[in-house]
């Protein structure tokens, strides 16, 4: 280590100049994670803050939960299988306050549980993000799905459907609104078991069923992943860049007795300093950039995805720095003696 750490003093500029390209490349990495753990959240929250469980869906809604519908027959079925079951229903809607201002919103109703809130005839419980558009405890809004007025009771936190805010409602009142007597999903904390014409699907699955989801996390990894592919191919550029250029001295130390893995070893140190001093201040940042970024732009890193993302870098740049060490290992003493040293 002392070895190593002696050669990249003395070419500090070189290393400089990697250790700077693996810092922004962690960084954006970190940072595009962040936004897309953000989106993740900001666009089903109201799926994540449920346990882990089975979600049942009527088969021949094809993955569209809001072509399914629950039958009574169906519903039994589930009952007696699952004594703790929710039946629930999710559609997108508008609501509009006393100042003719529409809403985007998701109604969302449900049998009784322990995760959504109670809701009387009449009311609404929102998510709190809609108290931006200056919507109060109290407040008369409306909505064209129905005659009837709801007032909102309270607000929920982080409860989002497809980054609209989630209006949980009375079973009657969405029924009413949505000509339907029938829920559309059922949930249950226990494993997936087959049921005649009905879907099981886990958490990870069910959210993947919602298209603005999908869609997003599709696009946000694959540019994760190329972030990952770039900075193996780095170093080992890099790394058989520098090799080159120290063909000779390879060989001067093969030729005194040096083994090629004690070489190898030299240059694994290097970069794992490298990749080490780069993703910590990468890491720092990233946390702290939470700071600076406004309120409405979501964003979520937690340390745990960080040291998951940095323990992919070191694997990915001991890969990269390995394929290009494989030229040391070829090196032959009297042939590299007579190119010279570097």
């Amino acid at each position: 280590m002392k070895m190593a750490w002696k050669e990249m003093m003395k070419y500090k500029t070189r290393y400089l100049i990697l250790g700077s390209i693996i810092f922004l490349i962690s960084f954006l990495t970190l940072i595009i994670s962040g936004l897309a753990n953000g989106l993740s959240f900001d666009n089903a929250s109201l799926v994540k803050n449920m346990p882990e469980g089975t979600y049942y869906m009527e088969s021949e809604a094809e993955e569209q939960y809001n072509f399914s519908e629950i039958s009574d027959s169906q519903r039994e079925t589930i009952e007696n299988s699952h004594g703790d079951a929710v039946f629930m229903s999710i559609q997108m809607g508008e609501l509009e306050d006393e100042d003719g201002q529409k809403h985007g919103i998701t109604y969302v109703t449900a049998t009784d549980n322990e995760f959504f809130p109670d809701v009387e005839k009449g009311e609404l419980i929102l998510d709190e993000s809609i108290q931006e558009d200056g919507i109060e405890a109290g407040d008369e809004l409306s909505t064209n799905l129905m005659d009837d007025s709801f007032t909102v009771r309270d607000f929920a936190k982080q409860e989002k459907f497809s980054h609209s805010a989630v209006a949980f409602v009375h079973s009657d009142d969405f029924m009413n609104m949505y000509q339907s007597e029938e829920y559309q999903l059922a949930f249950t904390e226990d494993e997936e078991e087959e049921i005649d014409e009905m879907a099981a699907f886990n958490q990870s699955q069910f959210l993947n069923t919602i298209p603005s989801y999908s869609a997003e996390m599709l696009s946000l990894n694959m540019i994760i992943a190329f972030l990952f592919v770039i900075s193996g191919m780095l170093f080992a550029i890099f790394f058989y860049m520098i090799n080159v250029q120290k063909l000779g001295t390879y060989g001067i130390l093969k030729a005194v007795g040096v083994k090629t893995i004690t070489l190898l070893r030299l240059m694994w140190v290097q970069m794992i300093l490298i990749t080490l001093i780069s993703l910590v201040i990468a890491i720092s940042l990233s946390q702290l950039i939470t700071l600076v970024l406004p309120e409405e732009m979501p964003y979520q890193l937690a340390l745990e995805t960080s040291a998951i993302m940095a323990a992919g870098f070191f694997i990915i740049g001991f890969i990269g720095a390995t394929l290009s060490g494989i030229q040391i290992s070829k090196v032959e003493p009297m042939e590299a003696i007579n190119q010279g040293g570097a």
